[in-house]
Order: C-alpha cells, then sequence, then structure tokens
C-alpha cells in the first residue's frame, strides 16, 4: 500500500515503516557519533521502550555504551489492511539494528501496569541478563488498571484549586484562541496520580528487587517536564502537577525501601518537546512552536536523542551532575532558563492568529510531530508501494 499520513486531531492514526526505520538509523548515528562514552550500563531495562524518550534511552544504553536491553512496551501489530503503530515499527528497526551490531535485544509487548508482564520481564531477566543495572521508566498512558484492586484510573488535564484562561494553538483548525480549562475535582486528582504517578514505578523496582534480578548500584530513572511560568498552570498547578510531585516521593520510596541494593533513584526533568502526549496537552502546540523559534535563533534546540544523550553522559554516568533540591537530574535548563523564558513570554504576549506562522516554528513543530510516525522524513519515497507487514 501507498501510506499517506492519516492526522485526526492531535494523533496520526497510522504509521509509516520505512520513515520509522529511517528516524531510528538518525538516532543511532547521532549516538555512534558520540565515540567512546565511557563507562555505563550492561543490562538495561527500558519500561516503555517504543517512542520518544524511552525509545532514545534504548538506542543510547545498546549503541553508546554496547548494553543489552529489554523493552517493554504496548503497541500494535500491522495487518493486511492496517499500519502497526509508530513504537511497533520503532521496535522492529530498533531489533534490526541491534541484530545487526550483535547486541542482546529483547522486546516484551503487553500492559507494562500489569502484575503479569512484570513477572514475565522478571523471567526473561533472570534466563538471558541475570541482573540489570539500570531501569529506565518512561511510561505514558492515559488511563491504568490497577493490578490489586481491578480499578481502572483515566487521567485528567485541568488545572487545581481555580480555572484557568490561557492561549492555546487549534492544529485542526490553524487558530490562535483563548481555552478556558476549569479545575479539578478530588477525585480527579486521585485519578491522575493513580495513572500518571510514581506507584508503578515503585511496584516495578519492588518486584524486581524481590526476585533479586536487581544489581547492586542499579540505577533507575523516571522522566519528567517540570516546565516554567508559562506551563506550570497545566503543568504544575494542575493535575499532571499532582501526579509529578507523587514521582518525587516514589523516588525517594525507593531508595529508602532498597538500601540493601544501593539503589540510586532519580527524577529527570527534560526539555519539551513534541510527543504523542504533549499533543495533547492545552497550551503545549502553541508554547512549543515558540520554544523552537527560540531556542533554534539561540542555538540550543535538542531534541529527544540529544537530551538523552546528555542525561546518561553527565547525570546518570558523569561526575558532576545537575541535581535539584528535589534531587532530581535536570537537563531542561537550556529552555527554563531566565533569558530564553523572557523571550518565549515575549512572543507569547505578542502571538495572535494573524501573525503566529510569523513569531513561531510551527513549520518545525508539525516536521517533528509527522516525524513521530515516520512521516516528512528526507530520504523516504513515501509514493512508494510499502509492505505494512514488518514483524520484529
Amino acid at each position: 500500500m501507498v501510506i499517506k499520513p492519516k492526522v485526526r486531531g492531535f494523533i496520526c492514526t497510522n504509521a509509516h515503516p520505512a520513515g520509522c526505520a529511517a528516524s531510528v538509523a538518525e538516532q543511532i548515528r547521532y549516538i555512534k557519533k558520540q565515540g567512546d562514552l565511557g563507562k555505563g550500563p550492561k543490562n538495561v531495562l527500558v519500561i516503555g521502550s517504543s517512542t520518544g524518550y524511552g525509545l532514545a534511552s534504548r538506542i543510547t544504553a545498546a549503541f553508546g555504551y554496547g548494553a543489552k536491553t529489554l523493552g517493554v512496551c504496548f503497541e500494535k501489530a500491522p495487518t493486511e489492511r492496517k499500519t502497526g503503530t509508530a513504537g511497533w515499527y520503532n521496535t522492529a528497526a530498533f531489533h534490526r539494528e541491534a541484530a545487526e551490531s550483535g547486541l542482546y535485544a529483547q522486546t516484551l509487548n503487553g500492559d507494562a501496569f500489569s502484575d503479569e508482564l512484570k513477572d514475565e520481564a522478571i523471567a526473561k531477566i533472570k534466563a538471558d541478563l541475570g541482573q540489570v543495572d539500570l531501569v529506565i521508566y518512561s511510561l505514558a498512558s492515559p488511563r491504568r488498571t490497577d493490578p490489586v484492586s481491578g480499578e481502572t484510573f483515566k487521567s485528567t488535564l485541568k488545572p487545581v484549586g481555580q480555572s484557568y484562561t490561557t492561549k492555546t494553538y487549534d492544529t485542526d483548525k490553524d487558530k490562535v484562541h483563548d481555552v478556558t480549562l476549569e479545575p479539578a475535582s478530588d477525585d480527579e486528582i486521585y485519578n491522575t496520580i493513580k495513572v500518571m504517578g510514581g506507584e508503578d514505578w515503585e511496584r516495578w523496582m519492588d518486584a524486581l528487587a524481590d526476585a533479586g534480578v536487581l544489581a547492586e548500584g542499579c540505577k533507575t530513572t523516571a522522566y519528567t517536564y517540570i516546565g516554567k511560568a508559562l506551563t506550570w498552570p497545566i503543568y504544575g498547578q494542575a493535575t499532571i502537577g499532582k501526579a509529578k510531585e507523587d514521582l518525587d516521593r516514589a523516588a525517594a520510596a525507593i531508595i529508602g525501601k532498597h538500601t540493601d541494593l544501593l539503589v540510586e533513584a532519580h527524577v529527570s526533568s527534560l526539555k519539551a518537546l513534541v510527543t504523542q502526549a504533549s499533543s495533547a496537552i492545552p497550551v503545549m502546540p502553541l508554547y512549543i512552536s515558540l520554544i523552537y523559534k527560540v531556542m533554534k535563533e539561540e542555538g540550543t534546540h535538542e531534541g529527544c536523542i540529544e537530551q538523552i544523550y546528555g542525561l546518561f553522559n553527565q547525570c546518570l554516568y558523569g561526575d558532576t551532575p545537575t541535581l535539584d533540591e528535589a534531587n532530581r537530574f535536570r537537563m531542561d535548563g537550556k529552555e527554563t532558563n531566565d533569558a530564553t523564558q523572557a523571550k518565549i513570554q515575549a512572543l507569547w504576549d505578542e502571538v495572535t492568529q494573524e501573525n503566529f506562522h510569523t513569531l513561531s516554528d510551527y513549520a518545525g513543530y508539525h516536521h517533528e510531530f509527522l516525524k513521530l510516525f515516520g512521516f516528512d522524513i528526507e530520504g523516504v519515497d513515501y509514493d512508494a508501494d510499502t509492505d505494512p507487514m514488518v514483524s520484529w
């Protein structure tokens, strides 16, 4: 079939296998160009391994440090009539590249929140790796079923305490307009924490430790976005912010419960990027379009792979990691520093429907959005007849 992007709202409902493979190969080339990265992980578990920061983490561990990687993801396989998800094709491409380089790579496809998949991962680690010395937690899901109670929780993107009115950009209608978000109820806050907080990360680490598959000195990190004043009402002072606070709690709990193994647990704050998750959040398409404009002009723009390379090289395995008062790794300084934020704020105050495409880098935003699904990538023939039936 000839595969063209089918965009509906903030998602693309199909993906291009050759485009996804080209994107994965591009990230691998970047890591290989960095040369010898020195000390690093040997056996890595990546929970949420198929897209975005999780995929970049797997690529960095494997092709930067020669690590064996076990991935966990939830992706849909292709059929004769419908493409697989982007994460499916990303994983297939990663497996091919790893095999060609003689690197161990296995992936478990299923519900990472479930105890069954945790058990499956533990069995795989015992059989193939023995123990893991790095656990990356990079899940992004709108819902989670608690494996203990069986109850399914759904996250909500709302402010806490009072309503919030701000500018946003409607990508469907190409329209800058105001949006008012009503405050979340206590139940909505609780639900969001259950989905996006640190409970499942903590359960993973407990299960791995109890099974004896965590190496002494194992490192673990969960990814977050903190942002600054423009995004605080929807991130910091909001349901997502409450969930992120729970990640900090979980990091401390993991350290406290596994002192015998000398486990190191940190939340890592990364910069804002176009992801499948961020595209769904009010404010973010407009904000990211503006920061792309400013940071590209400053020469400070970074994508997933550059951010994760820096995280590994400077923080996880660096001698002088940047930590904040909450013991988080901070890789977002190029975005959140006062000078850059002042430029973004000035554009935010000025932007209107009429000048949006002049003041912003929406073209860059849209390119990165399509690239998530394997589209708009140089060198890929999108008019070619393409077989969607790609396997791992």
